[in-house]
């Protein structure tokens, strides 16, 4: 009689990771954490678009606030200045901008005369130490006056543009005559070489053609 023997099977031992695959497994996730936030803002980015971002830049500024009436007054005022044919006054961006259009027949000094005259006529009707200068808790409003002859044919050497600016922070205005270049000269390089590169056909040079000088032979002359 034969006697069956069962073999006992040997449980099976797991496995253990060695180094090699620890470091591997640390590196995948260590890439896929910036993947993931990736691509959250992209997925946030995207599900936002369109969406209205409302702000305010000037909030806690600009306090007193400069009201319509002072505008309407201000522009009543300009207008009135002898040399000026139109006005129109802006509130923009915290900067009240007076645009002059005057009489075609202006020098740039007596432009600047009158930007300071429209200037002048602001301030009496809004107090600068009010509304335009700033304190170290608020940025106030700043100052553009524009004043100009020509509306139309601008690249005439009778047009005439200056501008009285000061910003909340300034002492006193500033006048600048920007219908002139600082640099007449740089001024000029730059518009040739734009003019070349607009123009290349006014510059070519016919260098085909040769001149003989004394005592030369030109090509299909005999003697």
């Amino acid at each position: 009689m034969s006697q069956n023997t069962k073999k006992e099977k040997k449980p099976k031992q797991k496995k253990k990771m060695d180094a090699a695959s620890w470091i591997i497994v640390i590196g995948l996730i260590l890439i896929a954490i910036p993947c993931v936030a990736f691509a959250y803002i992209l997925l946030s980015a995207s599900a936002a678009t369109g969406t209205v971002i409302s702000g305010d830049r000037f909030t806690n500024d600009l306090d007193p606030a400069i009201t319509e009436e002072q505008l309407a007054a201000v522009d009543t005022a300009v207008e009135s200045i002898e040399g000026v044919e139109s006005a129109d006054v802006y509130l923009k961006s915290g900067t009240v901008r007076v645009y002059l259009n005057t009489i075609d027949e202006m020098t740039p000094e007596v432009a600047e005369d009158l930007a300071n005259q429209a200037y002048d006529k602001l301030i009496q009707e809004c107090d600068p130490s009010v509304y335009f200068t700033q304190s170290s808790s608020k940025k106030m409003y700043d100052i553009e006056v524009h004043a100009y002859n020509l509306e139309e044919n601008r690249e005439s050497d009778s047009f005439v543009y200056v501008i009285v600016n000061k910003s909340s922070s300034m002492e006193a205005p500033i006048a600048r005559l920007v219908s002139e270049p600082l640099d007449p000269e740089l001024a000029a390089q730059l518009l040739e070489k734009l003019d070349r590169k607009l123009n290349p056909e006014k510059y070519e040079t016919e260098s085909d053609i040769t001149v003989g000088g004394e005592g030369d032979i030109e090509e299909g002359s005999t003697e």
